[in-house]
């Protein structure tokens, strides 16, 4: 059931930016911040740890997964060190990611080259 639930939750964070995209004049990066503030906005609700355990690994790899790290860091680290731990916890959760990401774009950017 699980496996069904996080294809389920993928599928239609998937749907509804199709949607956008086909409907409105947003570009890919509107509605990639709209979705990652979304996923913050659920994460100050306390309802995307809810999202999780119904989805399992389904609510961890959208988007919207992103902003509620950076939200649930950023929270966490505020508990132990005030206004500064704002600031600091965000990057606690999703450093690897954002390490991820540079590294193998600047990996590919050397490997492959542009098309004019």
């Amino acid at each position: 059931m699980l496996y069904l639930n996080s294809f389920l939750f993928c599928g239609t964070v998937c749907l509804l930016g199709q949607i956008i995209l086909d409907n409105t004049k947003l570009t890919p990066g509107h509605v990639t911040t709209l979705f990652v503030v979304l996923g913050t906005f659920l994460d100050l609700f306390n309802f995307y740890d809810k999202i999780v355990l119904w989805a399992g690994g389904g609510a961890l790899v959208p988007i919207t997964s992103f902003g509620h790290l950076l939200i649930h860091g950023a929270l966490a680290k505020a508990n132990d060190l005030g206004a500064m731990g704002l600031a600091l916890g965000m990057f606690d959760l999703t450093s690897a990611g954002i390490v991820s990401a540079i590294f193998f774009s600047f990996v590919l950017a050397i490997i492959f080259k542009p098309k004019d």
